[in-house]
């Protein structure tokens, strides 16, 4: 490591922006106190050992620090102190800045701004969106603009007026954070266009303007000449541009482990210096063609954007290159920190980039794993592809299951086909793309072998359709991965020291160490055992101790979803919110990733209140996609394609199903029970009948409870008060979540009186259509003195309860307990 210091400081400088972005404090004080704690720790440590026997010791402290300190002298620590500091600072910095800027944009209602066009056009279903960068509050900032009608180009001055949207923070618990994603962009929002005026062409920079314009000559000529789903692939293959591609696709390339193909990096590289080396060799010599392959990688990290893989590996290539040029070794630990911390320093937020982590942890696998496992290997033909796909999926596997929570048992064969027939296509698809910008008809004899190689390409995407190829995992928590990593890196460390040759001194105190483990746990073998066997039942147990009761109200938009987990661990869904006039598959995007951050991949229950989109189009996705053991709907007094489409999956997946009316009791566990008040089938509603017959149920936990009321409205709740009228004490609940959204056709003043709740929750939409929740309901829950809590402005809400008082009410956009 010492003899490495851009390893070193591209380690610290790691540290320095992730104790910023997580902790969001200097990490100066940190440093202090590492520094007192040393301090101390020198000053006793000597007369403590001192005064200790020279017994030898297995588990010695002093004997395993001698080896920290061969690696971290004075110069190593010093290096990660000063990248470190420096990286927190400027993170710290960046936030405080983008936090100034959002606010000044958000005082003024309507902005009008002169700015210059910096990207292509991305079409939206709706609008076509652009990337203008302008001068605001003496700063140059970069905004999305949402444009309709006005075609725009490249370099474009212009001139615009219209609404700032600031970008949306994380709404529930790791849910996707809109505001960390646009500062990999370094966007600051988006303004909704009213006006927009053209004042001057070709305003940019004469060689970016270029670039621009032979991306866009490619693309259209590309997609002129294959069709658009084979010309979308290709374009994702050799240029990153993956917006085109339909979602199905990439959900098909990510459920057979394939998706690391769209973005370029290494592999698109090699195989165009391959080309240029077959061009250019023989008649130029390997130093010119060294410099032209340096020019065309740089030209082509413009033409792709410098995406973060891409300029992982060109960086890496030029290096290699350039070490050639002036007859010096390239170390790959070097290269690849250099890389990291070039594209770190342009823009730390961009460590939280998939693409960069999927990048350059493929190739730590690759140069950490492929030798101890292709070792292993006993297979000689495919040996190096197996061996190569097998360390990246190995070293990538945390990154990949914490991302998309799928695990592929396949992925080795789709990734064996890819070997083989990636490299065939992307030197096709360079070839392809230089003829047709050369002349289309040059062209025009490879596009039916460009489309059938693309076609091979998308068959083997369907190895994510094969039985059990799709296997859910929950979200791995912070500590699991670093126990995962520890344990790869010992079992690989263990390897070498059995199996490599010519071992080094700690190599050989290692393996003598494990030896005397060995003897020594032999000796007392019974003895170990019982306390390894005490330490797991303990473990064991500890999860059969009840825990508080956890209700979490998920913010799924416009629409209800509550997850509940009880005392004993058990799972309870009630709703899925959803939209049948939205293409945003909430249960897909929001619900189903929710759940598995919870850390949970199977429910126990699904409760639905009723039929309507907005209610139940996130279950159904759920349904499909996870085990779930029971589910309790109320009973119903006419059918929908929702509710048909809901009994196929329940016999499809052999689910349990219970339904239920007033009067019911549901027990899920000792002291957790839920009271079911409506519909009840003498007194069912015809009147907007899915709404008003929605399941009412009272959940109920030994003092603690919460009234759960569909979309009932008026009618339904006058039914439930006439019905109950002599048992009002079943109504009464802690907290109550408001019916219909908050809707003005709900929530009557006689109806929230006799609940009498401290709490109300509203499930709503962030400027939605409808405008719920009305003033209405809000002045009855008012004037009842009760705490509104709602979704479209706090986020997911949290209750923790151990059912005498509630311990916790918190919501997401805010830290403060209520």
């Amino acid at each position: 490591m010492k003899q490495r210091p851009i390893l070193i400081a591209v380690i610290g400088y790691i540290i320095g922006i992730l104790v910023g972005l997580y902790l969001q404090k200097s990490i100066v004080p940190f440093y202090v106190l590492i520094a007192v704690i040393f301090y101390l720790y020198k000053i006793f440590s000597q007369k403590i050992f001192t005064q200790r026997s020279q017994k030898f010791k297995l588990l010695s402290i002093k004997r395993y620090f001698r080896y920290v300190k061969l690696n971290f002298n004075s110069s190593v620590i010093l290096i990660l102190i000063i990248s470190s500091t420096f990286s927190n600072s400027i993170v710290i910095f960046q936030n405080n800045n983008y936090q100034k800027i959002y606010s000044k944009l958000e005082e003024n209602k309507t902005l009008n701004l002169e700015a210059v066009v910096i990207s292509s056009k991305e079409s939206k279903k709706y609008y076509d969106r652009y990337i203008i960068e302008t001068v605001y509050n003496k700063q140059k900032i970069k905004l999305y603009i949402n444009v309709k009608g006005v075609d725009l180009e490249y370099g474009d001055k212009i001139q615009t007026t219209g609404e700032y949207i600031r970008p949306e923070k994380q709404r529930n618990y790791k849910g996707f954070d809109y505001s960390e994603y646009l500062k990999q962009l370094k966007i600051y929002g988006t303004i909704q266009t009213t006006n927009i005026k053209i004042l001057r062409k070709n305003n940019a920079n004469n060689f970016l303007c270029i670039v621009n314009k032979i991306s866009n000559i490619i693309e259209k000529k590309v997609k002129n000449n294959i069709s658009e789903e084979c010309s979308s692939i290709l374009l994702g293959l050799i240029l990153g541009k993956t917006d085109n591609i339909e979602e199905e696709i990439k959900q098909n390339f990510r459920n057979a482990s394939m998706s690391h193909i769209l973005a370029i990096s290494g592999m698109h590289v090699s195989y165009l210096l391959i080309g240029i080396r077959v061009l250019f060799n023989k008649s130029l010599g390997k130093r010119k063609t060294s410099i032209i392959s340096i020019v065309f990688l740089i030209f082509y990290m413009f033409l792709t954007n410098f995406s973060p893989s891409i300029t992982r590996a060109g960086v890496m290539s030029i290096l290699l290159l350039f070490s050639k040029l002036v007859y010096r070794n390239n170390d790959t630990y070097t290269s690849l920190s250099l890389a990291l911390l070039i594209i770190l320093v342009y823009n730390p937020f961009l460590i939280n980039n998939l693409g960069l982590q999927l990048s350059f942890g493929g190739v730590l696998g690759i140069v950490l794993l492929n030798k101890n496992v292709s070792e292993l290997l006993k297979i000689k033909k495919i040996k190096d592809a197996i061996s190569i796909s097998i360390s990246v999926q190995l070293f990538i596997l945390p990154i990949v299951l914490s991302q998309s929570n799928i695990f592929n048992p396949y992925f080795l064969i789709s990734n064996l086909l890819l070997s083989i027939i990636v490299g065939p296509i992307v030197i096709l698809g360079f070839i392809y793309i230089i003829l047709i910008l050369i002349n289309e008809n040059l062209g025009m004899f490879l596009s039916s072998l460009v489309e059938l190689s693309i076609k091979i390409l998308l068959g083997i995407s369907q190895v994510g359709k094969l039985p059990y190829s799709k296997i859910y995992i929950r979200t791995p928590k912070i500590y699991e991965i670093l126990i995962y990593y520890i344990l790869l890196f010992s079992i690989k460390e263990i390897y070498k020291v059995y199996h490599q040759k010519g071992i080094n001194n700690t190599q050989k105190r290692v393996k003598n160490l494990i030896a005397l483990f060995r003897y020594k746990f032999n000796k007392k073998k019974k003895k170990y055992i019982i306390y390894i066997l005490i330490v797991c039942v303990s473990f064991s147990l500890l999860s059969f101790i009840p825990q508080n009761l956890k209700v979490y109200f998920i913010d799924v938009g416009q629409g209800d979803s509550t997850l509940i987990v009880t005392p004993k661990n058990k799972t309870i869904l009630i709703d899925g919110g959803g939209s049948e006039f939205s293409d945003f598959n909430v249960g897909e995007k929001t619900l189903l990733p929710y759940i598995l951050d919870r850390g949970f991949n199977k429910l126990d229950y699904i409760i639905i209140s009723h039929f309507d989109s907005d209610h139940c189009g996130g279950l159904l996705y759920v349904m499909q996609e996870i085990n779930i053991k029971n589910i309790i709907i109320g009973k119903q007094y006419e059918n929908s394609k929702n509710y048909e489409k809901f009994l196929e999956l329940v016999r499809e997946k052999n689910i349990n199903l219970k339904c239920v009316e007033a009067g019911n009791k549901v027990n899920i566990e000792k002291n957790l029970y839920f009271d079911v008040l409506w519909p009840y089938s003498k007194r069912m509603i015809s009147e907007n009948a899915i709404n008003n017959n929605s399941l009412v149920c009272k959940l109920v936990y030994k003092n603690f409870s919460i009234l759960f009321t569909g979309d009932i409205e008026k009618i339904a709740e006058n039914e439930i008060l006439d019905m109950y009228s002599n048992r009002l004490y079943l109504l009464k609940s802690n907290i109550l979540k408001v019916a219909h959204h908050g809707s003005k056709t709900s929530s009557i003043k006689e109806f929230v009186e006799s609940v009498s709740p401290q709490y109300a929750l509203i499930g709503v939409g962030k400027n939605n259509k409808f405008g719920h929740p009305s003033d209405g309901t809000i002045k009855n829950l008012k004037d009842e003195k009760i705490k509104i809590y709602r979704t479209d402005e706090m986020g997911e809400i949290f209750i923790n309860t151990n059912g005498k008082i509630i311990n916790k009410l918190m919501y997401k956009n805010s830290n403060k307990s209520k």
